[in-house]
């Protein structure tokens, strides 16, 4: 993808849709406020620069040519993704000292995020020559947009807390966690 206006849309498109990475944003940024969530968002830029320079400078056509590399994958990350909804649902209680989203988690859970296969395979234009500033603007979109998502969260976390229901947050977000874990694992297997 080329055209630096569809690769903009495209890219704030896919990071926009709600997700595994985005719902643990916007957790923190419930839970902890949008300051205390400000670390994560070097953790998913992180994770998703391992993630898309992983797979579209070498993993890429194996996973292409072989379903099963990519089933296992999904089925890997949909466990990985139910752990860390259990985890979040048993925190449940807001503790203003300790922020319930960890940069590693972010970092793990970006890493094994399947929008980076989107990326990697689709999107940033990794067969041409030049390729690196689309993955820098990339960077840029995503700062953007984790900064959404934490603002969102903080807004929503003040909404909570104002009406005695700050022990929600948590706890919703862990449900959306654990609901994407399960698209991931069950739909595989309805193929």
């Amino acid at each position: 993808m080329r055209d630096p206006v569809l690769f903009t849309l495209t890219v704030l498109l896919i990071l926009g849709t709600p997700g595994p990475t985005n719902t643990l944003l916007a957790t923190a940024g419930g839970t902890a406020g949008f300051r205390r969530a400000l670390p994560l968002v070097p953790a998913e830029a992180g994770g998703y620069l391992v993630s898309i320079l992983a797979i579209g400078l070498a993993v890429g056509p194996a996973i292409a040519s072989l379903p099963a590399v990519a089933l296992g994958l999904r089925l890997a990350v949909g466990v990985y993704l139910a752990w860390l909804a259990v985890r979040l649902w048993r925190r449940g209680a807001v503790d203003l000292s300790v922020v319930p989203v960890t940069p590693r988690q972010v970092f793990m859970t970006t890493l094994l995020n399947p929008k980076a296969l989107v990326f990697a395979l689709g999107v940033i234009p990794f067969g041409a020559p030049g390729w690196w500033p689309y993955l820098a603007g990339f960077l840029g979109l995503l700062v953007l947009v984790a900064l959404c998502w934490i603002g969102l969260g903080a807004a929503l976390g003040r909404a909570a807390g104002a009406a005695g229901r700050a022990g929600l947050v948590p706890r919703i977000g862990a449900a959306a966690v654990g609901a994407f874990a399960v698209v991931l694992v069950v739909g595989p297997l309805l193929r």
